[in-house]
């Protein structure tokens, strides 16, 4: 049986360090934010190169306090794509905006940068882009339609830490990007955890500020803000993970290359754009015959997943949007049609080619 994400095994190849650096918090008992934290908020930003960090509780959580710093509110309006995990537009909504949908490309799965001129009404404040799959989206042509239009532009890097963007770390355009150190991320922490990145010193300041509740000191509150802090024991977990981190990369995209080669021209695989680099949070297929081929990997004990089965536009949640089914006729192609492989850096060579002659079997290749 083959493991989809591989977490025992990840924890396996850094156990003593990480079970260490755990011990360590348990007996300083210094759980609650403190040097742990910081360490690893410089650590991100030597990571990244350059701007600031500040770590909070989750990825929504990231989501949120981003959308808050920038002040995103009742009635404004926030471009997003329809093809992402729901956290990118519920943050939206819990503001009391409103989520304004553009649909993606299937080159990339990303959102079509050349679709979104037309979405822009008075009341739009920003673009909230996200790195599906691992792969930026086409950050150069958003931050000229940000420039352009005068709107605030947020990465939702949640599935692409670590990514590039020509040459540039991804966590470094936009006004804010963000991440999530869930455990199946390419980052992951042993909970939930989550990042905020911004080359603006005054708006990490106030994200810092709005993750505690809003305070500038102990009890004195600037701001309305949320209990999002990162735990001391995730963020050590995270500093001895982040060590080897490039490896894992590295890993990651060896991995990638093997499905290449190995599955060929018999279902349609990613693409990595000229300039980007992808960090393959997840290896995403592309087949009409989906749900059958699901059944037959099955059979040979190969788990795979399905991001995303429904549109946003289309989830009960958003029925007030009145988005109806074929007004993102791509997502919903995607929605239909994309199935993720096994994908983590703990894979064999051999596992992947067993993988991929399955695959081959399935459509008589």
């Amino acid at each position: 049986m083959i493991d989809f994400a591989n977490l025992k095994k990840a924890h396996l190849e850094q156990k003593q360090a990480i079970e260490e650096a755990v011990l360590r918090v348990c007996r300083n008992a210094n759980y609650i934010m403190g040097e742990e934290v910081k360490g690893l908020e410089q650590e991100l930003v030597e990571f990244v190169g350059g701007g600031y960090a500040v770590t909070c509780g989750s990825g929504s959580d990231a989501l949120l306090l981003a959308l808050m710093a920038l002040g995103i509110q009742a009635g404004d309006e926030v471009i997003t794509p329809p093809f992402s995990f729901i956290a990118t537009s519920e943050m939206i909504a819990l503001l009391g905006a409103k989520p304004v949908f553009v649909d993606i490309s299937l080159e990339d799965f990303n959102i079509d940068c050349a679709l979104i001129e037309n979405a822009i009404t008075p009341k739009t404040k920003a673009i909230l882009a996200v790195s599906l799959y691992g792969q930026p989206p086409d950050l150069e042509r958003l931050e000229f339609l940000a420039r352009k239009w005068n709107l605030k532009l947020i990465l939702d890097g949640a599935q692409s830490f670590g990514a590039e963007f020509k040459g540039i770390k991804d966590s470094l355009y936009g006004d804010v990007a963000t991440t999530s150190f869930f455990p199946s991320k390419p980052l992951g922490c042993y909970g939930d955890g989550g990042a905020i990145f911004t080359r603006n010193g005054d708006l990490a300041e106030k994200i810092a500020c709005l993750r505690v509740h809003g305070q500038t000191q102990r009890y004195l509150h600037k701001y309305v803000g949320i209990g999002g802090r990162l735990d001391a024991l995730q963020a050590a977990i995270l500093r001895i993970k982040l060590r080897a981190f490039k490896e894992t990369i590295q890993r990651r995209q060896e991995v990638a290359k093997w499905y290449d080669g190995f599955l060929g021209n018999c279902v349609k695989i990613p693409r990595i754009i000229e300039g980007r680099v992808s960090v393959y949070a997840q290896y995403t297929i592309q087949t009409n015959q989906r749900c059958k081929l699901q059944e037959h990997l099955k059979k040979y004990g190969i788990p795979s997943v399905v991001h995303y089965p429904l549109g946003l536009h289309l989830q009960e949640c958003f029925k007030d949007l009145s988005y109806q089914k074929g007004d993102f006729k791509k997502t919903e192609i995607a929605s239909c049609e994309v199935l993720s492989l096994p994908m983590n850096p703990c894979l064999r060579k051999e596992e992947v080619k067993g993988i991929a002659q399955v695959i081959k079997e399935w459509f008589n290749v």
